[in-house]
């Protein structure tokens, strides 16, 4: 019986240690940085030449993704021009406004703002900002317009892109990977 009871006792020992092993494992998940929502997009184009030449474009989807279609307007340059380019991206569901370039800005490492020209269009864009790795960013930088021309141009942000990729860090998205926080196709006019 002595002998028993100690077999039973250690047995339940070995248990309650093995449940104890267990039960201490740090079994919650790593905390997600949750992307933010983007319901305005605002890039304004500024003539070098005359600085009262300033164009502003917009595209707002206030509900967000899935709900009333977006608002947005169309883009008109003059032709052979230089722009300075500035672009924000806002949540609008927030009151007042969350600005999430200030987050791209923080996160310049993450994040890569692309802007590309449908064949066709006299457009060409440079890039003015770079991360902290030396990278292009996209937040501001300088577009160029040829002759006379009609075509979209799509305004890209992708997040966590690889920005070492062929390609990339001259504005070409195709090889960037990474996920697509926000991309904009805008009617363009250059005239």
């Amino acid at each position: 019986m002595n002998l028993h009871k100690r077999l039973t006792l250690k047995v339940l020992a070995i248990f309650a240690i093995g449940f104890a092993i267990v039960s201490c494992d740090n079994d919650d998940p790593e905390p997600v940085n949750e992307e933010e929502l983007i319901t305005t997009v605002n890039v304004t184009f500024t003539n070098t030449a005359n600085a009262a030449d300033v164009v502003t474009a917009t595209f707002q989807d206030l509900d967000g993704p899935g709900g009333n279609s977006p608002v947005q307007s169309n883009l008109t340059l003059s032709a052979n021009s230089t722009y300075t380019v500035a672009i924000e991206f806002l949540n609008e569901q927030e009151t007042p406004a969350e600005d999430i370039t200030e987050e791209v800005a923080e996160e310049d490492d993450e994040h890569q703002v692309f802007y590309v020209a449908a064949s066709g269009l006299n457009f060409t864009y440079a890039y003015t900002d770079q991360d902290g790795d030396g990278n292009p960013l996209g937040l501001a930088g300088t577009a160029t317009t040829g002759a006379a021309s009609t075509g979209g141009l799509t305004i890209s942000l992708i997040h966590e892109p690889t920005k070492t990729a062929a390609g990339v860090s001259d504005g070409d998205p195709t090889n960037a990977d990474g996920e697509t926080d926000v991309e904009v196709t805008f009617t363009t006019t250059i005239q």
